[in-house]
């Protein structure tokens, strides 16, 4: 059977530094949903400033971060700038597709390699 995951662990670069002067470093990230993107296009904070989605988008699917009991908005503008932007390309990374590829062997040589074929899932959905 084919395992799913739904959730990832990372580990800032810098860390999150809470009011007590804790430093938290691992936390957990879970995929996101169409209501995580759709949802926060309402919010007032996005209309007035587009680029406070990604803010919104990581306090929604950020379920962990060291022993911190909530994350939120104020949390993710709390980070330092090298983390935001750790936290912004791991969501990219988790959330896009995965490479289609199938393995082969060349008829001739025999070698395996793999093959892409992301762009014939592209072509049917044209």
């Amino acid at each position: 059977m084919m395992s799913f995951a739904t959730e990832f662990q990372f580990v800032l670069p810098r860390g999150y530094v809470d009011e007590n002067g804790t430093l938290h470093r691992h936390g957990t990230m879970r995929l996101a949903t169409a209501a995580d993107e759709i949802l926060p296009m309402r919010d007032p904070r996005v209309q007035q400033n587009p680029g406070y989605l990604s803010i919104i988008l990581l306090a929604r699917v950020i379920t962990k971060l060291g022993d911190l009991r909530a994350i939120d908005t104020k949390t993710i503008e709390k980070m330092f700038t090298a983390d935001l932007a750790y936290l912004q390309n791991f969501y990219r990374e988790i959330n896009e597709m995965e490479k289609l590829a199938v393995k082969t062997s060349c008829p001739k040589c025999g070698h395996d390699h793999e093959v892409d074929i992301s762009f014939l899932s592209q072509m049917e959905g044209a």
